[in-house]
């Protein structure tokens, strides 16, 4: 992953002297990456720099020397990697924490790495939402991090911040999607200046309607909103209907933000793509369409500042 430790390190240059707490991409894609499994032509095979890593976000403090994980994927070791390039710190993993949204496999799996049979790390906090962390201490492998305190699991409220020093918090908010083994979660993380949300899964933006939350106020409150682009729209799947997919399309997101102010599209940062999503690509139809109307695409070794 050249490519990616270029852009974070190029990215470092213009974190401000003020040493501000900053999010970094630590990977764009959906659940099980790209290329993924089973695919045959993907050019990532062939060319480092057409892959792409598991949806996750790094979380840095440099005045109080704190690193924390949303999300840990199967790419868990070169993520870890990645922040150790960004951030040095002398303890192994170094992490203070790590935030989990879900028990879908490309969210959580990456705890493995913490067990016995790789780092053998001590009490790293995992923070996760009440049936999540009754799926992890009930169900093998996890049980057994749980039993050889590789990981110290704490229960997140819907709502309720967690201060992770006087600078950060982060707040879970549950959003509709499917809930086979846990409850879904997006977060809003604070710092000193500047906030961000992170919903990498959700149904649809019409099913949180009907529970009484709009996604546009949820963006007017933060600097940054990282959204599920898991799909761009219909038919990018041959020969599969993906109307009912739970996921909403990027196309539809689009459409939905488009009487936005621009300052507020500006703010909208497409992350979680699948594998066959044409937005990848940057020099693809579908990314100048994002473009062109004012969001992005959260690029792995993005940095925003906090």
């Amino acid at each position: 992953m050249r490519a990616l430790i270029v852009l974070v390190l190029l990215s470092l240059a213009n974190i401000s002297a003020a040493e501000s707490p900053y999010l970094v991409v630590l990977g764009n894609a959906q659940d099980a990456g790209a290329p993924q499994a089973g695919t045959k032509s993907h050019p990532g095979w062939t060319d480092p720099d057409a892959r792409r890593m598991a949806t996750s976000l790094g979380l840095i403090d440099p005045d109080s020397g704190q690193r924390w994980m949303f999300e840990a994927t199967p790419d868990f070791p070169q993520q870890l990697h990645t922040l150790d390039a960004l951030f040095p710190v002398e303890e192994s993993p170094g992490l203070d924490g790590i935030f989990l949204t879900h028990a879908h496999i490309g969210h959580y799996v990456g705890l493995m790495y913490l067990g016995h049979e790789v780092m053998g790390a001590r009490a790293i906090p995992v923070w996760a939402m009440p049936r999540m962390s009754d799926f992890l201490k009930s169900n093998g492998p996890w049980d057994q991090l749980v039993r050889y305190g590789n990981i110290e699991l704490r229960d997140l409220a819907p709502a309720v911040p967690v201060a992770l020093n006087e600078r950060i918090s982060v707040t879970p908010i549950p959003v509709p999607h499917r809930q086979e083994y846990s409850e879904v979660v997006g977060f809003r993380i604070e710092g000193p200046a500047r906030s961000a949300l992170f919903i990498p899964d959700i149904d649809s933006w019409e099913q949180w309607d009907d529970l009484g939350v709009r996604i546009e106020d949820e963006i007017a409150q933060v600097d940054f909103a990282f959204l599920d682009g898991t799909f761009f729209a219909n038919g990018e799947i041959p020969g599969r209907d993906m109307s009912g997919f739970p996921h909403p399309f990027i196309a539809h997101s689009l459409q939905r933000f488009s009487d936005l102010p621009s300052e507020e599209r500006a703010k909208i940062r497409f992350i979680h793509l699948n594998h066959t999503n044409p937005a990848h690509r940057a020099d693809s139809e579908a990314r100048d369409q994002i473009e062109s109307a004012g969001a992005s695409v959260a690029e792995e070794g993005t940095i925003v500042e906090l």
